[in-house]
Formats: C-alpha cells, structure tokens, sequence
C-alpha cells in the first residue's frame, strides 16, 4: 500500500511539473477604456484555446494573460485583441471591429463610462 501511495504521489508531482512547464504569462497594453472594454476583451481571451486566464486593468490599460505555450502564443492573443477592436501594444485594431463598438468604448472617447 505504501508503494502505491508513493507511486501515486509521484506521479501527481511529475504532472504538475509538466503541466506547468507549457504555462506562460504575457503582458499586453490594450486601449481599453470602459468596464464594458474590460468584459470584451477578458470574455474573448477567455473563450480562445489555451488561455488560463485574462485580466484587465483599466487603470493601466494592461491586460495580463496566462496561457498554455503549447496551444497558443503572443500573436494568436494580439490578434484576439485587435479582433475584438482594441489595440494590443504596437498593433492597431481593427478598423471594422473598432467601429463596431459602442462609442464609450472606442479610442479617443473623453466620456469613460463604468457599465
């Protein structure tokens, strides 16, 4: 029995190493402006294959991302935000989604609106 236990915690062990191994976390600064903005784009990110996690920060217009090496990669994600119509860092959004969405949330807006 005591082998058996052993042998299932190693085993646990050696799993969470490597799971942990194709975890990777990006930074990218968005042009969020509005806790609708925030909702898009951590909506979005979520739903893509192999992100763990996204969180926006309105104050600095950062969203962080934790996601999985193996499934996906920093363009994949730029490419999710600029979709969505937001800039992601250096890369502009998208015009056609940009102008799809409500006008609080498009760049440039003075009015910032907490929906």
């Amino acid at each position: 029995m005591k082998k058996l236990i052993s042998l299932l915690l190693t085993s646990v062990i050696v799993f969470n190493v490597m799971a942990k191994g194709g975890e990777k976390e990006v930074k990218i600064k968005t042009s969020a402006v509005c806790e609708m903005c925030k909702e898009r784009i951590e909506k979005n990110l979520s739903l893509s294959k192999g992100v763990k996690e996204a969180v926006l920060d309105l104050d600095t217009k950062i969203v962080t991302i934790k996601y999985n090496a193996k499934k996906t990669d920093e363009a994949k994600l730029k490419k999710i935000i600029i979709n969505t119509g937001y800039d992601a860092d250096d890369v502009l959004a998208n015009d056609k989604a940009h102008d799809n969405l409500p006008s609080c949330c498009k760049k440039g807006n003075s009015e910032h609106h907490d929906h």
